[in-house]
């Protein structure tokens, strides 16, 4: 079956290889004929992959360890959960279950009504592009990573899946990610298309026929972000959820990219400008996604969360490169209105600026994240860049940008008009917020401008809920349950960053030690063996003012396959205020327990704004209207 699987991917690729020549043979000839040809290559294609994912699922199911993927991803320990997620455990496993998602969401287009309106000529490009892309998915797999590769002898067992993956954040982390980087690449393909083409009256523009894909795509980017910055909270026991490490920056970078896009199209419907821009922004949101792969598997930058280094590194470069040539200058030659960019103190000015500090980030970022690849040009060394850089870059343009939320809805635009004594009111909140929180010892600056700013945001969501009636619009209601949640995740951060408080303790059984106003006691130390492993437990009981707030028992693991390496399962006892955390570091020679505990103010704020940003806008997938398809900023 695996041998059927390998050659499934075979036939994907010879399908979506022939695809591509009859589109570009439909350059010269203009035969029309040709697209129902192209839409049953794309059956093929999705067919080939989609068998190659069930071989492999198969594999996993059974435990099969002649499969060399399904020995050393899995073990006899291991629950079926665990085991069938595997798929996307390792290298070979995500990238075919990326390019199965890109295949099946490109025949949900192919059944969509908007696909239906397109003109031929720009289906016959949608599908040269589109199937571009899956051949070289196709080549990777096939010659660089091939999950269907045997071995002999057959081992009894296998080496077992990383611990740190055990975790079901991290095991719905991956697939989120990869299917909202599938997710770009439909409206990238469709915008190139109608770039080289044109596009016609007779036919919806690129971000309106593919406008569900765009935003169901930025929720699950969104979701797979905030997933894993849960799992590294609770995981990876160091007290915080982003480090600025480099594989977390690659999935934040396309989603800057398609943040500023959503708010760009808005523009682009008011004002008709920004059309070329556009074309080439979703090309580069979608070619993003390749660049947080390539990080990934390249091993040019060491990260927690990377394979390592990897063959597959350099043609995935090479396709990163061909690509963003390929896209760049298919958006140069796109014909546009000239038009002028709205006014800076206006609606849509704003929201043009809004775009640049989001591409800036995103650039910034970038940037600093090659920067061990960069500065081995200038000197002998490799040298990185630290949390402090981004948070002393980054954070104040973050910053920015939640002003900027309050201020926008308030201007005149194209649709409104302009509302000074809201903003007044706006304006004095904010000044009221950033006086309470200086005098209540809250004094670092960026935190409280964005505490301020923050407040402003969730009053203006209220403010124009309440205006424009969005309860009976639930598109606009989409968009401000979105808005709230970045505004709650923004006083989460800006609260339990700056603000937490760490300490490392040490305690011997029966002791107990204050940390500001909370007293904890080590009130036993225990050991027990779990499937494939042996712990080391702690446990804590902790009073506030003579109060019994709870139990905290952290967890220090020594898993059977893993040699000496240890890992931490931490305890908290949450709070919608101060949520009180610890790890267990380690035991001394004394019977004395290493603790990590740390005080996190108002840290579930950002996982309340997170699942907001990520549930509020199906409100605008026309899940629950069939009114209006335009993109709401």
């Amino acid at each position: 079956m695996y041998y059927v699987g390998y050659i499934a991917i075979l036939l994907s690729i010879i399908a979506a290889s022939a695809a591509v020549s009859l589109g570009i043979l439909f350059l010269w000839s203009e035969d029309r004929s040709i697209r129902p040809t192209l839409e049953k290559m794309h059956v093929i294609t999705s067919l080939g992959f989609l068998f190659a994912s069930l071989a492999l699922l198969h594999g996993l199911f059974w435990q099969d360890y002649s499969l060399q993927y399904v020995a050393n991803y899995t073990d006899k320990y291991l629950s079926l959960f665990y085991r069938m997620t595997a798929f996307w455990a390792g290298q070979p496993g995500s990238m075919l279950f990326w390019a199965t998602c890109t295949s099946i969401l490109g025949t949900l287009f192919f059944f969509s009504k908007h696909y239906k309106s397109l003109k031929d000529t720009t289906k016959n490009w949608f599908w040269t592009f589109f199937h571009l892309i899956l051949c070289f998915f196709g080549l990777l797999l096939a010659i660089y990573s091939n999950p269907f590769i045997m071995q002999q002898p057959v081992p009894e067992d296998g080496n077992g899946l990383n611990p740190l993956l055990q975790n079901p954040g991290m095991i719905i982390h991956p697939p989120l990610l990869f299917i909202g980087y599938a997710g770009f690449i439909i409206p990238s393909c469709l915008a190139l298309a109608q770039a080289l083409e044109g596009q016609s009256d007779e036919e919806k523009t690129w971000y309106k026929a593919t406008r569900t894909f765009l935003l169901a795509a930025w929720i699950f980017l969104t979701a797979g972000i905030l997933l894993g910055a849960w799992w590294a909270y609770m995981e990876l026991g160091w007290g915080g959820y982003w480090a600025w490490d480099p594989v977390e920056n690659s999935s934040l970078i396309p989603w800057l990219f398609a943040t500023a896009l959503i708010h760009t199209i808005h523009v682009q419907e008011k004002t008709k400008t920004l059309s070329r821009f556009n074309t080439a922004l979703v090309s580069i949101t979608a070619i993003s996604t390749f660049f947080a792969t390539y990080l990934v598997r390249s091993g040019i930058i060491d990260s927690v969360h990377a394979f390592g280094q990897s063959v597959v590194g350099t043609p995935l470069l090479y396709g990163i490169l061909l690509f963003t040539v390929l896209s760049l200058v298919i958006a140069a030659r796109q014909k546009q209105q000239e038009v002028p960019l709205a006014d800076l103190a206006t609606k849509e000015g704003l929201l043009s600026l809004m775009m640049w500090l989001l591409l800036s980030l995103a650039f910034i970022i970038f940037f600093a994240t090659l920067w061990p690849v960069i500065s081995r040009f200038f000197t002998t060394t490799s040298q990185g860049l630290d949390a402090s850089f981004y948070n002393t870059v980054c954070l104040p343009l973050a910053a920015m940008l939640l002003i900027i939320m309050f201020v926008c809805p308030w201007l005149k635009g194209r649709d409104q008009r302009y509302q000074p004594k809201t903003l007044l009111l706006c304006l004095v909140l904010f000044i009221a917020t950033a006086l309470l929180t200086y005098f209540t010892d809250y004094k670092q600056i960026t935190p409280l401008i964005a505490i301020s700013a923050s407040t402003c945001v969730i009053l203006t969501c209220c403010l124009d809920a309440y205006q424009k009636t969005a309860f009976r619009h639930t598109k606009r209601l989409g968009m401000l349950g979105t808005h709230l949640g970045v505004a709650l995740a923004a006083l989460g951060i800006a609260f339990s960053g700056p603000y937490a408080t760490d300490k490392d303790l040490l305690l011997a059984q029966g002791e107990n030690v204050q940390v500001d106003c909370y007293t904890l006691t080590l009130q036993a130390i225990s050991e027990e063996d779990g499937p494939g492993y042996s712990a080391l437990l702690a446990t804590i009981s902790v009073e506030k003012n003579k109060k019994t707030l709870g139990t905290l028992i952290p967890e220090r693991r020594i898993y059977d396959k893993f040699g000496d390496m240890q890992f931490s399962e931490v305890d908290t006892i949450p709070s919608l205020g101060n949520e009180l955390y610890v790890s267990l570091l380690g035991l001394t020679k004394e019977k004395k327990v290493i603790l990590r505990f740390s005080i996190k103010p108002l840290v579930n704020w950002l996982w309340i704004g997170g699942v907001l940003m990520t549930f509020m806008p199906l409100f605008g997938l026309r899940l629950f209207t069939k009114k209006s398809t335009k993109v709401c900023a």
